[in-house]
């Protein structure tokens, strides 16, 4: 089974799929590939690849439908709004930047991590 994900830098999906979220994006994980704007620091790769596990743990649709609830939920219960504050509530986002800055973290993460956090946010 992968370890990591796949990089594509100075990809074109970034800009194409910020013209339909509510942020703008710089690097996304989508399933076993991760697509930058640019060139990928280390942590924005350890952060990517904390989604890419999150992915292997939920496969693609749980994934994502865990995803858009938390952001949902933030943005209409928390009453965050359609803003980053809420996509920062998701719980894999999260783990991801609670996590990034970690050199080791991946080699110690524990699975399901990310259900260790607070539906929308703290």
């Amino acid at each position: 089974m992968l370890k990591e994900p796949f990089f594509f830098e100075n990809s074109r999906v970034p800009v194409w799929l910020s013209k339909l979220a509510p942020i703008e994006i710089n690097a996304i994980t989508l399933g076993i590939f991760v697509f930058a704007r640019g060139t990928l620091s280390e942590r924005v790769k350890r952060h990517e690849t904390i989604h890419f596990h999150q992915f292997k743990e939920l496969w693609f649709i749980g994934f994502l439908l865990i995803y858009v609830y938390d952001y949902l939920y933030s943005a209409i219960i928390m009453k965050k709004g359609f803003t980053r504050e809420a996509y920062l509530a998701i719980r894999f986002e999260q783990e991801a930047y609670d996590c990034d800055e970690y050199i080791n973290y991946l080699s110690i993460r524990s699975r399901w991590a990310w259900t260790h956090y607070p539906l929308g946010g703290e």
